[in-house]
């Protein structure tokens, strides 16, 4: 029977506001407002929504001087910046088609992308972005603009008369495309997602209108962005902040991350689960051993209970808080402090959480509003509510959007934030829609009493073992990442007697690891051979088979020596592993951990 939930929209879709409209209705509105601040000689300055407005639109003069026509498509390369934003609204402004790219992207991803938008110009944020894009050769491009240059195409505003780019925004509407982001391609090229103004400008509007206001709305909140802009769960907050809501930061470099968290001090955050499992593997790894490690393992337990207890009718005993106040000063404390010290919310998503570190991060002090969304939805389709969190789920429909569960357990999507299609790919638009209009999300889904969704796997990743078992790897992997020596897990299994899985070593916590045992130092190859290391990866495995039965469990793993990266292939830039590229490059190990007596460390399960 299918299952359907629905919230209602707190704002309906207005098909006369862009994106570009909406900056200047606020920039009209509150022209003192601050919705920015930028990193200027080390320091944050802050930028009001007229300035904001007034540099968009000298930059939008110098591109239609440029030569930039309506609906021309600029494509946009670089990290996290505020000059990648300036950028962004600059072409909605002029009318253009702003596309991202991966600034890690190589130059046969860039020609694709950049070629099959039909970029007529590229703003890279460096001369070696450039010089890949040179690499590219795509014969659309006509120039490419580093972000120094910027000031350049600013300076050349006087050339035209602002009525021009008035006339461009305001021809513009909710139904025009605003962009076209490429999906990471785990499986063949990437396919251009076509997203409209109105599917950005309806969940902006909706968000921070609605019960996620707190979270995301002036005068309080703050958030600093350090995820990829190319991504859209990224590029969404950054327009929520812009058109609506609160201040927005920008951090480049994640090596300057917790230094820029600590002087920007974001009110909320937006990052992947695997950002909450560092910061917690990082802490645990600096308590070493003795008494810090039995004080921090105190502080853990203590935090995830106060959680739990936050949940029930009577919540936290008396006892139990008295607990949280001594944890809070040894150990929780330190820890929001490293992350601002002014964090109450973060968001995750691209990935479950893992009720351990939602209830550990919450019993710290900071919620994590776990949500789940697609490209293809503009980001957010369901989002955990401040104040009805369900740790575990990735909350209800997002306010304005319809969810469905299919008979096949299917999670399908409807609503005004879905995309209008694949640029360019009638054939793939027409095989992502249902017969009457819903989006298939490809993941599989259950929705509780209160229409909270918890996923369960996605269609084309489940495995049917020889014995006819259906086994969803992600609740395994998941797991399994949650121990500190490990970086990736790829569960295998499909038409085999059992379940197994290969493995990849954290090289950055790999160091730490060893000293906390009292071990000498190994290089991830001798690490693969240690038998310490061995024993404690296969307690990991252990651990991960608790979440599933018998028949589901892991019984042998295979440690790489070699990781699984973007760098080398094996994952999306946002962090997704390419399976089937990983299937084909290691079958040799994957056959030998269900050959008799052939390479692969025994898992033993209970029962």
């Amino acid at each position: 029977m299918t299952q359907v939930s629905t919230t209602p929209a707190v704002v309906e879709f207005d098909p006369a506001v862009s994106i570009p409209g909406a900056l200047r209705d606020r920039a009209a509105a509150h022209p003192n407002q601050v919705i920015v601040e930028r990193r200027v000689a080390g320091a944050w300055t802050p930028v009001t929504a007229s300035q904001f407005a007034r540099q968009v639109t000298d930059l939008a003069r110098g591109l239609v001087a440029w030569g930039l026509e309506p609906g021309d498509v600029v494509a946009i390369m670089g990290r996290t910046s505020y000059e990648w934003t300036l950028a962004d609204f600059a072409v909605w402004t002029a009318g253009g088609v702003p596309v991202p790219i991966y600034e890690t992207s190589s130059p046969d991803q860039i020609s694709w992308i950049a070629g099959d938008s039909g970029a007529v110009l590229v703003l890279a944020e460096t001369d070696e972005h450039a010089a890949r894009l040179g690499e590219a050769a795509v014969e659309s491009v006509r120039d490419v603009v580093t972000f120094n240059r910027l000031g350049e195409l600013a300076a050349r505003a006087g050339e035209v008369d602002p009525s021009v780019v008035a006339a461009r925004t305001a021809a513009l509407g909710g139904n025009d495309l605003a962009t076209i982001i490429y999906t990471s391609g785990t499986t063949g090229r990437p396919k251009g997602v076509e997203l409209t103004h109105g599917n950005f400008v309806y969940l902006a509007r909706n968000g921070a209108r609605s019960d996620l206001h707190d979270v995301v709305s002036l005068p309080h909140s703050r958030t600093l962005l350090f995820m990829p802009l190319a991504h859209v769960f990224a590029r969404f907050i950054q327009v929520l902040c812009i058109v609506e809501a609160g201040i927005l930061g920008h951090s480049p470099d994640t090596k300057n991350l917790v230094a820029d968290l600590g002087s920007f001090k974001p009110s909320f955050l937006l990052a992947v689960p695997r950002v909450f499992e560092k910061v917690f593997n990082s802490a645990q790894q600096k308590a070493a051993g003795g008494l810090k490690k039995r004080v921090f393992s105190f502080a853990v337990a203590t935090a995830i209970a106060y959680s739990q207890a936050l949940s029930t009718p009577t919540g936290p005993s008396a006892a139990l808080k008295a607990r949280h106040r001594v944890a809070d000063r040894l150990v929780l404390a330190k820890l929001t402090a490293a992350m601002g010290g002014s964090l109450d919310y973060a968001i995750s998503g691209g990935a479950p959480l893992g009720a351990r570190l939602g209830h550990f991060y919450r019993g710290m002090g900071v919620t994590i509003l776990e949500g789940y969304g697609m490209t293809e939805t503009t980001a957010p389709t369901t989002v955990n509510l401040p104040q009805d969190v369900r740790i575990g789920t990735v909350g209800p429909a997002y306010p304005g959007t319809e969810l469905r569960i299919a008979d096949d357990g299917e999670i399908q999507v409807h609503g005004p934030h879905v995309f209008r299609g694949y640029h360019g790919n009638p054939e793939a638009t027409a095989q992502a829609f249902t017969d009457d209009g819903w989006l298939r999300s490809g993941d599989l889904g259950a929705l509780d009493g209160a229409g909270y969704l918890t996923i369960t796997g996605r269609r084309k990743e489940i495995i049917i073992t020889a014995g006819g078992k259906n086994v969803a790897p992600a609740v395994l992997e998941d797991g399994f990442r949650g121990h500190p020596l490990v970086s990736q897990v790829v569960v295998v299994g499909d038409g085999k007697p059992f379940i197994g899985a290969l493995v990849t070593i954290d090289a950055e916590m790999l160091p730490g690891w060893l000293a906390s045992k009292g071990l000498g130092a190994l290089s991830v190859a001798e690490a693969v051979h240690s038998p310490e290391v061995q024993a404690s990866l296969v307690k990991a495995a252990q651990r991960a088979n608790t979440a599933v039965s018998r028949a589901e469990s892991i019984r042998r793993i295979r440690v790489l020596d070699v990781d699984l990266t973007e760098a080398n292939g094996y994952l999306t830039p946002s962090l997704k592993v390419k399976r089937e590229l990983v299937h084909r490059d290691f079958a040799g190990p994957i056959e030998e951990l269900y050959a008799t007596g052939g390479a692969g460390l025994d898992v033993p399960v209970a029962g």
